[in-house]
């Protein structure tokens, strides 16, 4: 059952909160050994919660967090790394609270990088995550934990964030719905309110399109101090789901900014998906919105690696110290090397390009309700393929040519999604990406429940699963 279903149980008194939780228990036990997609586990607390269940959308269905950005009074947020491993915050961070508020029971944190930095989940403290459908391949990153864990059957849902396309890429990896709301759509106070320059959004990977939408529902929506916030939107997201999304336009997008091949797997299932479009009625248009790709990746290192600069200097603060030798993996540090090199004009006139492709963009999409792309320049890639050379130390090229289309959108702060419509030969899953103009979650969740009730993806399972 999804999380929609899960409460409805509860609240028709079919099941009790307590049977969900140890449910969810037991299936982490048996199926974590094979994919470490839980690396913290909360069982004490989420017992004790369960039997005292807030009411709310979501009570009494299992939940995880990303060991990234998600704090938990008390509970170790490691963020993947050595240097972390002892941190506890001394508060929950205001998403998490909206998470308890909405009902939801946190059984533990998921398995991610180094701060959150490539776009695979093979931290040295943890050991990597493995994709429940092939576990020689890579869950993505960076909340590959939380995708491999809802892929497998954990839980429902599972929180995500994404600075590069870290919700979209792990769903791609491992065949679930993952959506990257419009920036600042959720909060990310009281500790951050910007991060990487707007980069960042918090939402999470799921099952299906209406527990996306109910659960932005749950947790959207302005906190006190934000620096900015997201547009509202016209009506409750859940009541998009199932909603007629009308006739779309259809910009399709297959030739990626820099240029990098894009696997023929990929390019199938944006191919299948154009098809599924049509006879749903939809108009297809070859278009693409201008980008200089080397100018975009530029600027996106400079603010990627000025972040990374940025973390560990936050985290020596939070600890008192700075990182120990061997504390910090060689790729982490080589980033932070690169963010020290970073003027602050070189990071202001990155945001700037950041606002001016937005703007590109936004005027591109007067004419297109959405974009349509290959989620990933290819399909899930082995393990140990973003492991640091020294011709490479950052791995920037296999992750670029990874990752050709979903950091644009973070650049511009667009609401975008990875949808499982297409596995390849191989049985791996491979997704189809989509982005909707700012502020407007709404056509995606329209177009994403049209497609999942024509190619329903729900009930298809992993090798690693109940």
């Amino acid at each position: 059952m999804d999380a929609t279903a899960m409460a409805e149980l509860v609240r028709m008194k079919q099941v009790t909160p307590a049977e969900l939780v140890q449910s969810a228990i037991d299936r982490i036990e048996q199926l974590n050994p094979q994919i470490n997609a839980v690396v913290t586990r909360m069982y004490e607390e989420a017992l004790a919660a369960a039997a005292a269940p807030v009411q709310g959308p979501f009570t009494g269905v299992p939940f995880l967090l990303k060991d990234l950005a998600a704090a938990c009074k008390g509970v170790v947020t490691s963020s993947g790394s050595r240097y972390m491993k002892g941190y506890r915050a001394d508060r929950d961070t205001e998403l998490v609270a909206r998470y308890r508020r909405a009902g939801l029971i946190i059984l533990g944190k998921t398995n991610t990088p180094e701060f959150g930095i490539l776009p695979t989940t093979e931290p040295e403290l943890f050991g990597p995550a493995r994709n429940p459908w092939d576990t020689g391949r890579t869950t993505g990153g960076s909340s590959g934990g939380s995708a491999a864990a809802v892929a497998a059957g954990m839980v429902p849902m599972a929180h995500a964030n994404d600075g590069g396309g870290s919700i979209r890429i792990p769903a791609s990896c491992c065949g679930v719905f993952g959506l990257k709301p419009t920036r600042a759509r959720n909060p990310l106070g009281p500790f951050l309110g910007d991060v990487y320059g707007g980069l960042v959004a918090e939402h999470a990977v799921t099952r299906t399109v209406r527990d996306s939408a109910a659960l932005l529902d749950a947790t959207s929506g302005y906190a006190l101090g934000d620096p900015y916030c997201a547009p509202p939107p016209a009506r409750p997201f859940a009541r998009e789901a199932g909603a007629d999304p009308g006739k779309l336009k259809i910009a399709v997008m297959t030739e990626p900014p820099l240029g990098t091949p894009i696997h023929p797997d990929c390019l199938a299932a944006v191919a299948d998906a154009v098809e599924l479009l049509m006879d749903l009625g939809h108009e297809r248009l070859e278009a693409a919105p201008s980008i200089d790709g080397e100018l975009l990746w530029k600027n996106f290192m400079t603010v990627w690696s000025a972040g990374v600069t940025w973390t560990i200097k936050n985290a020596h603060y939070a600890l008192g110290r700075a990182p120990a030798e061997g504390e910090l993996e060689p790729m982490t540090q080589a980033y932070a090397e690169m963010g020290e090199k970073v003027t602050a004009a070189d990071y202001m006139l990155a945001i700037q390009y950041f606002q001016f492709l937005g703007r590109q963009i936004a005027e591109f999409m007067k004419e297109f309700d959405v974009i349509l792309a290959p989620t990933l320049g290819s399909p899930p890639l082995p393990l140990g393929s973003f492991a640091p050379t020294p011709e490479d130390p950052l791995a920037s090229g296999v992750a670029s040519a990874f990752v050709p289309f979903t950091p644009v959108f973070n650049a511009t702060g667009q609401p975008a999604m990875s949808v499982p419509l297409y596995w390849n030969q191989e049985g791996l899953p491979v997704g189809v990406h989509f982005a909707g103009r700012y502020g407007d979650e709404a056509t995606l969740f329209r177009l994403a429940s049209q497609l999942e009730q024509a190619r329903p993806w729900a009930g298809r399972r992993p090798t690693i699963s109940i």
